[in-house]
């Protein structure tokens, strides 16, 4: 959701020229920082409920093949994102940039989780591992929704 709301930024942009893409650039911002507490929110309650059902993560060989992937791709992209948004100005940019860099954390947590609870049985660290992203989360999301701009010494 966070890279349609940016493509549609960037179109205003194009059609419709800065005085819209200003606007624009607001406005996905809001919505991304909006969609950033959605995930904390959604990774509190996973947690709560694992914890509660005392579940541990489900091993399966493609999803750890995959998490392990996506942890440097993530952290790549996150960085050619951030780097762009720093010279774009774009907070709605960052904001998904942020979204990246929660993927390869999370991702992380991920490998992690699993190997805790292959090789001691903690099933619990899943739980508690993807709770310790929620502060970063929080604290991205609350700056992109009030409008705090990273990046205001590189707008025109």
């Amino acid at each position: 959701m966070s890279a349609g709301v940016l493509l549609w930024r960037l179109i205003i942009e194009l059609r419709r020229g800065q005085a819209f893409a200003e606007a624009a650039e607001r406005t996905a911002s809001r919505v991304g920082g909006a969609l950033l507490f959605a995930l904390a929110a959604y990774l509190v309650a996973g947690a709560a409920w694992k914890l509660w059902m005392r579940a541990g993560a489900e091993f399966s060989w493609p999803g750890l093949v995959i998490s392990v992937a996506a942890v440097p791709i993530m952290y790549e992209l996150s960085r050619r994102k951030l780097r762009l948004a720093d010279a774009l100005g774009s907070r709605a940019l960052r904001t998904d940039a942020v979204e990246s860099i929660t993927c390869g954390w999370l991702a992380f947590v991920v490998v992690a989780a699993l190997l805790a609870q292959l090789l001691i049985g903690a099933w619990w660290v899943d739980a508690l591992a993807s709770l310790g992203v929620v502060w970063f989360l929080v604290r991205e999301a609350r700056e992109a929704w009030t409008g705090e701009d990273c990046c205001d010494e590189h707008r025109h």
